[in-house]
């Protein structure tokens, strides 16, 4: 029932009058994106076989060409969660995940929420050297899935509840924040200067951390909080468990050659990544180099690809699938159309009244796109210039939308590329993205909102 629904769905919007001078591919390109989003959310078909289903559509009914279907498994940040899921593997198998996730809980691991700040510290303290949120999640994730293992919580219905649906979903949505923080955390952020500079907002690397402390803190402080309370794991406190992580690591011994070489590599590929706008490397390749020296090194090997690397590939095929979608719909001009109409119907409002419906509404169209770089793009220079119309202060409006551009990572799975690899780890389920996603982004936003005086005040310094 749930499948004929969507089709219905589908079809209505398909047949409805095209609006706004979209031309016909735009509008039935924008009705297969929108069922196929709808068929995930009702739970009536997964976002592989939706994003297959998909992909199928827009070819067969002629809206897009094979070509043009096809794009989006050639891009290069797409190949780098397929380089940097298979690199995590390694890091597993090698027993160095082990190795950290047994460090970490027997320093921290008296309670799972105490695991959760941990992940999101992690993360924050990379932010300004890791220059893409991407990359950044391929650090991130072995470390969350090997804490999710061993404090034995598997990637299985009856047990990923236990612990690591929660620390997931917490490394997921701290990202976020880490991203927003630093003028560095995200590849988006410097684009966005650029745009704002041609309003006369300057951003560089010291005023945006400023600006940007006082919400970005008390984010990071309450997200993991706020998921332990509403999205609780299962096993909340683990007394005995910093002992039980002494006694592993006095078991697994001194480091062996695997892990020396799984250790060194993934250190050589945090400096490459860090110093990758410095020595001009692009971020897939330093990922493809990793994961060639494993399996050269028989750290993980072709044997272990073919047997354990199908979540991988069907992560990487449903986000290549939506990737190219969202940007076909963006390039014809959807995006941007949505965007000025919505802009023009609130421009006679007072300019507090426009600030905020500006920033909820530029936060609610990311349900639509599946790149965070592609909105700022599309949507950014519009926005602002609404803005300053309306008289709103125009470092405040540029500020605030280069964070939602960060903060509103996770209100889907497919949201950003540096969800992926957690959307794929089996311990989240695409529902649960879709509602702790949704929660955590209207967290996100009350938070940055209330910052308004602070950011309005930070930013004409």
């Amino acid at each position: 029932m749930k499948r004929i629904v969507t089709l219905v769905f589908g079809i209505i919007i398909w047949h409805l009058p095209i609006p706004w001078d979209l031309s016909p591919d735009a509008w039935h390109l924008f009705a297969i994106f929108i069922t196929a989003i709808v068929g995930v959310l009702i739970d009536a078909l997964s976002i592989f076989t939706a994003s297959v289903l998909a992909l199928v559509a827009v070819v067969l009914c002629r809206v897009l060409t094979p070509e043009q279907a096809f794009s989006g498994f050639s891009e290069s940040f797409i190949l780098l969660i397929l380089a940097a899921f298979l690199v995590a593997k390694g890091v597993i198998k090698s027993g160095l995940g082990r190795r950290i996730a047994f460090l970490l809980i027997r320093r921290f691991g008296k309670s799972t929420l105490n695991l959760g700040y941990c992940i999101v510290a992690t993360d924050t303290l990379l932010g300004p050297a890791i220059p893409s949120n991407t990359a950044r999640s391929g650090i991130l994730y072995p470390i969350a899935h090997a804490l999710s293992l061993d404090t034995e919580s598997l990637p299985t219905p009856d047990s990923r509840k236990k612990t690591g649906s929660y620390l997931m979903m917490t490394a997921i949505s701290g990202h976020t924040i880490s991203s927003a923080l630093w003028f560095t955390g995200m590849a988006a952020n410097p684009v966005g200067a650029g745009i704002a500079s041609q309003f006369g907002v300057n951003m560089n690397f010291g005023n945006w951390v400023f600006v940007a402390s006082v919400p970005c803190l008390i984010a990071l402080i309450a997200i993991p909080f706020v998921l332990y309370k509403l999205f609780p794991p299962e096993n909340k406190y683990t007394p005995e468990a910093p002992e039980m992580a002494r006694n592993a690591l006095q078991e697994m011994g001194p480091m062996g050659k695997q892990e020396w070489i799984m250790g060194i590599t993934f250190f050589g590929m945090i400096l490459l990544w860090a110093f990758s706008p410095v020595l001009n490397l692009n971020l897939a390749i330093v990922a493809f180099l990793g994961l060639s020296i494993l399996i050269l090194a028989n750290v993980y090997t072709l044997e272990d690809i073919r047997q354990g690397a199908g979540d991988a590939l069907e992560t990487y095929i449903w986000f290549a699938i939506l990737y190219m979608m969202s940007t076909a719909l963006n390039d014809m001009g959807f995006m941007k159309t949505l965007g000025a109409q919505i802009a023009a119907h609130i421009s006679e409002f007072n300019w507090v009244t426009v600030y905020i419906l500006l920033t909820v509404l530029y936060v609610v169209i990311h349900y639509l796109f599946v790149s965070q770089t592609a909105q700022l793009l599309a949507l950014y220079a519009v926005f602002l210039q609404v803005a300053v119309n309306a008289q709103v202060p125009a470092a405040l409006m540029a500020f605030m939308l280069s964070f939602a551009t960060n903060y509103f990572a996770v209100i889907t799975p497919q949201a950003s590329s540096s969800n992926v690899l957690f959307a794929g780890s089996g311990y989240l389920l695409s529902e649960d993205i879709y509602k702790q996603g949704a929660i955590v982004t209207v967290l996100n936003m009350v938070i940055f909102l209330l910052a308004t005086p602070w950011i309005m005040w930070s930013s004409s310094l």
